[in-house]
C-alpha cells in the first residue's frame, strides 16, 4: 500500500537538510537535561531528544527515569523554545507523553519488530496528529519496517518518517549496529516521500564514528539525522561511547558537506545515457548466457547428469572474483552478482530437467 504522508516539519523549522535532533541518549537528572538542553539552544538546534524510558538487553541496568523525566522536557521547551522528542513503546507512555505536550515520538528498534506492540501504540494515538519516527526493526526486514509505519498510517497519523540505526549483529564489527545502506535505499524507492533520518549514534556505537556516519547519510540523501549528545559523554547512564557534547555536534555539523540531490546538467544526462546502453548490453548478454545455460540443461537431461555441479560452480566464482577485482570491483560483489546469475541458471536448467 502507499502511505498517506504530510511533512513531519514543525512551525520554525527550515525545509533544508540536515533537519537535527539532538540530545542525550537519556534524560538522566533535571540539571542533566536542562544543561545539555540549554548548551545545544546556544547551537541552534530546534529539536531536543532525551529518552525516559529506556529498553535494555539485561534488567538491572538503568531504564529510564520514567514520567518524572518528562516534566524536564517540559521545562526545556518552556526555557529554550526548542520542541521535544521521546520514546514510546506501549499505550501508557503514549498517553503520558501527549499529556506532557511532548512535540514528536519515535518507536524504537524492538518496539518496531513487535506488530503487537506498534498496533497499540497506532491505536493509543487515533485522532492525534503528530509526528511520529519509526525505527528500522533490530533485524534487517525491510517490511516489517514499512509494515509498522502502515499501522501508524493506518490509525490516521500522516506526519511519518524512517529512523535509520542500523541492524544487529552477533558477530564483532567495526559498527555497533551494521548499516546496511541498501536497506533504507530500498525504503526510498519504495516511499520516495517519506524523510529518512540518520541515528549515527546507535551505528556506530563509539563517539569518533559519528561525523564519517553523518556524512555519509547526507552523501546518500537522508533527510535528517538524530544524534546523542550529552553535556558529560563519560559520565552518562546510558551509551556513553557513543555520546558527543554539544560543542562537538556543532562541530560536525558545520564540516558536513551537503550535495544537491538533483542534477540537471547535460553531462550528466550523458552520462545516464551511456549507464542506459551499458544495463542493455548487460541484459542482451544475459540472456544469451542464459540460452546457453538451457542448452547445458538438455545435455544434461540427455545423459543423465545432476543439475548442480559444484567444482564448476566454485571454478566460476574464484575467477570471475579475480577477474574483478583486476577490473577495480570487489571481488565478493562480483561473487554475489554470479552466483544470483548461477541461481538463474539452475532454475532455468530445472525447467528442462523436469519437461
Amino acid at each position: 500500500m502507499e502511505l498517506e504522508l504530510e511533512s513531519i516539519l514543525l512551525p520554525g523549522i527550515e525545509e533544508k537538510r540536515p533537519l537535527v535532533i539532538a540530545g542525550p541518549c537519556s534524560a538522566e537528572t533535571e540539571e542533566q537535561v536542562m544543561d545539555t538542553a540549554r548548551q545545544l539552544a546556544a547551537k541552534g538546534m530546534k529539536i531536543f531528544r532525551a529518552g525516559i524510558w529506556k529498553p535494555r538487553t539485561k534488567p538491572g541496568g538503568f531504564e529510564g527515569v520514567g514520567v518524572e523525566g518528562l516534566a524536564w522536557l517540559k521545562e526545556v521547551k518552556k526555557e529554550t523554545g526548542m520542541y521535544v522528542s521521546t520514546e514510546v513503546a506501549t499505550a501508557k507512555h503514549v498517553y503520558e507523553c501527549l499529556k506532557a505536550g511532548i512535540d514528536i515520538l519515535w518507536v524504537g528498534a524492538r518496539t518496531t519488530a513487535n506488530p503487537f506492540a506498534v498496533q497499540e501504540i497506532a491505536d493509543a494515538l487515533k485522532g492525534v496528529d503528530i509526528p511520529v519516527l519509526v525505527k528500522n526493526p533490530v533485524n534487517p526486514d525491510l517490511e516489517l519496517w514499512i509494515g509498522a509505519m502502515e499501522r501508524i498510517n493506518n490509525a490516521g497519523l500522516k506526519r511519518l518518517g524512517a529512523i535509520h540505526r542500523g541492524f544487529s549483529s552477533y558477530d564483532k564489527k567495526l559498527y555497533r549496529n551494521l548499516p546496511q545502506w541498501h536497506i533504507p535505499i530500498e525504503l526510498r524507492r519504495r516511499i520516495p516521500n517519506l524523510p529518512i533520518i540518520c541515528d549515527p549514534s546507535h551505528i556506530g556505537g563509539k563517539r569518533e564514528l559519528v561525523a564519517p556516519l553523518c556524512q555519509q547519510a547526507m552523501d546518500l540523501g537522508f533527510n535528517g539525522l538524530i544524534v546523542e549528545s550529552h553535556c558529560n559523554p563519560d559520565c552518562a547512564w546510558s551509551d556513553a561511547a557513543q555520546q558527543v557534547t554539544p560543542d562537538v555536534l556543532d562541530y560536525i555539523l558545520n564540516l558536513l558537506v551537503i550535495r544537491k540531490e538533483t542534477q540537471s546538467t547535460e553531462n550528466l544526462s550523458e552520462l545516464r545515457k551511456q549507464i542506459d546502453e551499458c544495463d542493455n548490453n548487460l541484459i542482451q548478454e544475459l540472456a544469451k548466457r542464459m540460452r546457453i545455460a538451457r542448452e547445458i540443461g538438455t545435455y544434461k537431461k540427455e545423459h543423465d547428469m545432476t543439475i548442480l555441479q559444484t567444482g564448476r560452480y566454485n571454478e566460476i566464482l574464484e575467477k570471475r572474483g579475480s577477474q574483478g577485482s583486476l577490473c577495480g570491483m570487489d571481488s565478493e560483489f562480483i561473487k554475489k552478482v554470479f552466483e544470483a546469475i548461477h541461481e538463474e541458471s539452475v532454475r532455468q536448467q530445472m525447467e528442462i530437467i523436469n519437461k
